[in-house]
């Protein structure tokens, strides 16, 4: 059972966070209802960690609230070139003040800015332990028993070994395909339609009975972190490119459209690239985020 655990696990990785399944869909309900039968059989030994377990349990009366150590800040706007211009000159100005002379480019990093529910994942040990909306940026509201229905989200992280704590902040969102699938379906079956993606994902994620949240295709992008408590021998990334790939080797869902910048120009160049190709994105983007690359 524990073996067929850790190989349901490596396919939803490879499935759901790399877009790169290496089994048919045959063969992974094949092992899906292996690990079904034993856990009748032997519900003694049914790990909560199982991915059987990801399909929702009894409703809640009332979600509760999670106070985050962190604040998940918001993001300051900039409309327009001359704004961002102003943003690069406002942070060389802060290092002035600090003491440290600015370089001539500073590096950023450029990332897609998803519309969808910002979310904290607390891995204690490897292990999810809670999972909150952002809420008003200080308090939100605990949906860790919906965010575990989401398969891009994994119940154990990768690494060994894994932190002691990690906070992974992301955006939980609904493909466009998906979506529009899914009007069609309510549609067809005479029922209204979903107003937009991101209702659609807040709606799913405020569910009391979490095996509603489980029969809707949401997914994750991870971007940031709040505390982190590593082991000595592995530190935590000290900038956000690292940052974003520790993530990735973790085993969670980041973007494959982030780009590391040597200057506000080819940030500039990055923004312009991405409103090409954004009526093909498979999902909604309202912008791209811009954050200094070194957190020191």
């Amino acid at each position: 059972m524990a073996e067929l655990v850790r190989e349901i696990a490596v396919h939803n990785h490879l499935y759901h966070v790399l877009d790169n399944p290496e089994v048919s869909d045959a063969k992974y309900d094949t092992l899906m209802r292996e690990l079904l039968e034993l856990e009748e059989r032997h519900p003694e030994l049914r790990s909560p960690d199982s991915p059987t377990q990801r399909v929702g349990a009894p409703p809640l009366e009332t979600l509760g609230t999670v106070r985050h150590s962190l604040p998940m800040l918001s993001l300051d706007n900039a409309f327009g070139e001359a704004e961002t211009m102003e943003f690069d000159a406002r942070v060389k100005r802060f290092l002035e003040t600090a003491g440290i002379d600015p370089p001539r480019a500073i590096e950023y990093v450029a990332e897609p800015k998803l519309d969808g529910v910002a979310v904290e994942l607390i891995y204690r040990d490897g292990r999810l332990e809670t999972g909150s909306t952002r809420g008003d940026g200080v308090t939100g509201e605990d949906v860790t028993r919906n965010l575990k229905t989401i398969e891009a989200i994994p119940s154990l992280l990768r690494g060994d070994p894994p932190p002691p704590l990690v906070e992974v902040r992301g955006e939980v969102y609904l493909g466009l395909e998906a979506f529009r699938r899914l009007n069609r379906e309510r549609e067809e079956a005479g029922e209204p339609a979903f107003a937009n993606p991101r209702n659609f994902a807040a709606g799913s994620l405020r569910q009391l009975d979490s095996s509603l949240t489980a029969r809707r295709p949401l997914t994750i992008c991870c971007y940031s972190v709040g505390r982190v408590e590593a082991h000595p021998a592995k530190p935590a990334p000290s900038t956000q490119w690292e940052t974003l790939r520790w993530l990735s080797g973790l085993g969670l869902r980041t973007s494959d459209r982030t780009r590391c910048c040597r200057g506000i120009e080819e940030v500039l160049a990055f923004y312009r690239d991405q409103e090409v190709v954004r009526e093909d994105l498979d999902y909604e983007m309202d912008g791209i985020v811009i954050k200094v690359n070194d957190f020191s």
